[in-house]
This record gives C-alpha cells, sequence and structure tokens, in this order.
C-alpha cells in the first residue's frame, strides 16, 4: 500500500533487477504532475531548481529516519524536531464536508506550493509513527531496489516490497546459487 511519503521518498529509482539504471524523478515534471494530482496536493510544476534541491535534501533525511526505524531504532528527540520544523511550514484549515452521504472532516491546505507538499509528506509520515506504525517501515531486502514500504500484512513479515516483481526475483536468485553450489561440490568430490 502506497502511502504519501513513502511515494515521496521512492521517487528515487533503482534499476530492482540489478541493473546500472537509476533515475531521480523529482525532477521529472510528468512525475511532479502525477505525485500532486493522486495526492490531492498543488503546486507549481516545473518545481523550480531552488525547490528541487530543498526536495531532495528532504528526502534524504526522511529515507534516513526511515531506515533506521525499519532497523527498530525509535525516533530521537532531533528527529522529532526536524520533522515538526518541516510540518510547521505547511498552512491550512479543515473543512467539514460530504462524501457519498458521509460526513467527513478534510484538510484543505493553503499553500500551492513544494514547502506546502514538504510538510504534507513529512505529517505523513508523523501520522504513521503516532498510530505506532514505525515497526512496519522496511526497506525491500532487494539490495538492488533500495524501496522503502509500509508492511501492512497481518503478521508483519513481509521482506519485499513487491512479491511479483523483487520476491520472485531473489527466490531465482537463491535457487542459481544454490543450484551453482551443489554444481561446484560435486565437480569437487
Amino acid at each position: 500500500m502506497d502511502r504519501l511519503w513513502t511515494d515521496f521518498v521512492n521517487s528515487d529509482y533503482h534499476d530492482w533487477r540489478g541493473g546500472d539504471r537509476s533515475e531521480d524523478r523529482l525532477a521529472k515534471p510528468e512525475w511532479q504532475q502525477r505525485f500532486l494530482e493522486q495526492w490531492r496536493l498543488q503546486a507549481s510544476i516545473p518545481a523550480s531548481i531552488e525547490e528541487e534541491t530543498s526536495m531532495r535534501k528532504f528526502r534524504i533525511e526522511l529515507q534516513a529516519v526511515a531506515t533506521r526505524l525499519s532497523e527498530g531504532a525509535s525516533l530521537t528527540d532531533e528527529e522529532r524536531e526536524w520533522l515538526n520544523a518541516i510540518m510547521e511550514k505547511g498552512r491550512g484549515h479543515r473543512k467539514l464536508s460530504v462524501d457519498k452521504q458521509q460526513l467527513r472532516v478534510e484538510w484543505i491546505p493553503v499553500g500551492a506550493h513544494w514547502q506546502q507538499v514538504m510538510a504534507e509528506v513529512a505529517a505523513d509520515f508523523a501520522i504513521t509513527l503516532t498510530q505506532g506504525e514505525g515497526a512496519r517501515i522496511r526497506i525491500c531486502d532487494n539490495a538492488d531496489c533500495r524501496w522503502v514500504f509500509y508492511d501492512d500484512t497481518r503478521s508483519r513479515t513481509q521482506k519485499y516490497c513487491d512479491d511479483k516483481m523483487c520476491g520472485n526475483l531473489m527466490k531465482v536468485r537463491r535457487f542459481r546459487a544454490k543450484r551453482k553450489g551443489e554444481q561446484q561440490n560435486n565437480l569437487e568430490r
């Protein structure tokens, strides 16, 4: 399940199959457009060079915090203060609305800029932590992938961002390594 903050962090794409191909999607106007539309956020497209630089720095720091948490660490006071400083830059108000005959309270961002977007990303990450779900943050076990994801399985044992892609690839790699080892043993006899 994609979350706002994981979608943002994973904009730094690496070829999960082990190739050298990688791309920073933050700099791509098409990615920016899709991201904003998917998460119902607003900002100017394309982002300025300064905004891209700020978003990259934010992404690196957020990924570092997520990685630490995925390893079982706790959020530090310094990290909490950093998240608060990012969220403080976002402004908005609440609005009561009706959706499919159900009342709901919406958060309406006031600004239409990338600082506001980063504040929303930081808030989504903070919500994940406040719901006691920091332990569900994972980094894909495929070292070539590096995808950050939220483990929404009941057993909390998900290892790969996608079982059909990275999971199958790693299963094939383990099988081939085992078979190669068996062949080596047979040759040595």
